[in-house]
């Protein structure tokens, strides 16, 4: 007799966190570029659901692409960190400059 097993992935910390990243880069990208989530999915020809999905799991390369085409930008714009000292609010889309005092 044999079992189905599930097969479960666990990614390295690092990996995980960079999947993040991407995910908030595409949003991020989205505020900057005033495109609605839902929008960008309907351009790539997806649900917004599936979108969402695709950027929080492990999307492949045919996505990204089809992502930053519809944005009008390189698929690097999506691995790129932001400028030091300065971060996008994924919420609003405005810059937040950080600035650390010394002693």
């Amino acid at each position: 007799m044999s079992q189905n097993r599930k097969l479960s992935v666990i990614f390295a910390p690092e990996i995980n966190h960079k999947l993040n990243l991407m995910q908030l880069r595409v949003k991020e990208i989205c505020k900057q570029k005033g495109v609605l989530f839902k929008d960008l999915a309907a351009q790539v020809g997806v649900t917004d659901i599936a979108l969402r999905s695709s950027l929080k799991g492990n999307p492949t390369i045919g996505t990204l692409e089809k992502i930053a085409g519809a944005l009008g930008v390189e698929v690097s714009a999506f691995f790129t960190t932001p400028a030091e000292g300065v971060i996008t609010c994924p919420h609003c889309g405005k810059s937040i400059h950080i600035k650390a005092e010394g002693e």
